[in-house]
């Protein structure tokens, strides 16, 4: 669209414009002011009137922060964890140890990669079931040592391979579910990008779940949703409408708790500020949670999702 690409267009302006200022040339000044107040103003505008299969173009916008971003940003001494001890390592999940403000916690997360060589060597971000054990790995020996566990969300699913199948896809994304729904430690989830079926899920059993503004969660996605009810992929946005895949219509039915705002325009015109955002959102999830009982801890959160999906009939 035309206003998206002014949007674009002028927050890359804004980027010049004050490294310009950075090097002390003030003539620019105003011409940065201007450019700020026109950005605010489309930004806004395009906002208001998002569809929720626009929002799902903005969750798959290829220079979205993904996992890694946010590690290197939020988190200090991160050390990676390979390997689930039975097959080989799956790099479409990262986990491992690190401190959150002084805080030692686990973080666990989808990771789609960056360039062409890293999306296929994390597989475009869909796990396989190596991956799913790695992660429940993590997890107890979080709950070990008594560290809470942060997860990050953004896969179009769970690798639907004969391979994968093989190794027991379903049963090691159950195992991650079951899990999680009994770990004694504080959970902190958040979708960053697209929250796919069960391979979302895997990681999504938290205590609370945090969601961007411009996310999606989904049993399925829009495409295949509306190649199934409609028989045309060309449905997509209106199978977006039907699915309530976003943060605004999740938040209504109960399914997430916190919508984390994002900077205007989209997350990944202004990452650093998406950084600020997310870390303030976690900090104040886990103050809620870090000195609980954990046995109160586990019973609020199994009672939080065993809740899900009622409906009365009229």
């Amino acid at each position: 669209m035309d206003i998206d690409k002014e949007i674009q267009t002028l927050s890359e302006k804004i980027k010049i414009l004050r490294q310009e200022i950075k090097k002390g040339n003030k003539s620019v000044l105003k011409e940065l002011v201007e450019a700020r107040k026109r950005f605010k103003k489309l930004a806004r505008e395009k906002q208001k009137r998002l569809s929720a299969w626009e929002r799902v173009q903005l969750a798959r916008h290829p220079k979205r922060p993904h996992t890694v971003d946010y590690i290197k940003s939020i988190f200090t001494d991160f050390v990676e964890l390979h390997g689930d001890r039975r097959f080989g390592d799956d790099k479409a999940i990262i986990a491992g140890f690190a401190f959150f403000e002084g805080i030692p916690v686990a973080v666990i997360g989808h990771e789609k990669g960056k360039d062409t060589k890293d999306k296929i060597e994390r597989n475009f971000g869909m796990p396989h079931p190596e991956g799913y054990r790695k992660a429940v790995r993590i997890m107890r020996l979080a709950e070990k040592f008594k560290r809470p566990v942060i997860t990050f969300i953004d896969t179009p699913g769970a690798y639907p391979g004969i391979g994968a199948e093989e190794r027991g896809q379903s049963q090691a994304i159950a195992e991650s579910i079951m899990v999680m729904g009994s770990l004694k430690t504080p959970i902190v989830a958040a979708v960053i990008g697209e929250g796919g079926s069960g391979g979302a899920l895997a990681l999504g059993v938290a205590d609370k779940v945090l969601m961007l503004e411009n996310s999606i969660y989904s049993v399925i996605s829009p495409e295949g949703c509306a190649a199934i009810l409609f028989k045309s992929q060309e449905k997509a946005p209106d199978a977006a409408e039907s699915l309530k895949i976003t943060a605004k219509d999740l938040k209504e039915l109960g399914i997430i708790d916190c919508i984390v705002p994002e900077p205007l325009g989209g997350a990944h015109l202004q990452p650093e500020k998406m950084f600020r955002l997310m870390k303030r959102a976690i900090r104040s999830t886990l103050k809620m949670l870090i000195d609980k009982d954990p046995e109160r801890l586990v019973e609020e959160r199994q009672s939080k999702f065993y809740s899900m999906g009622k409906f009365l009939e009229k």
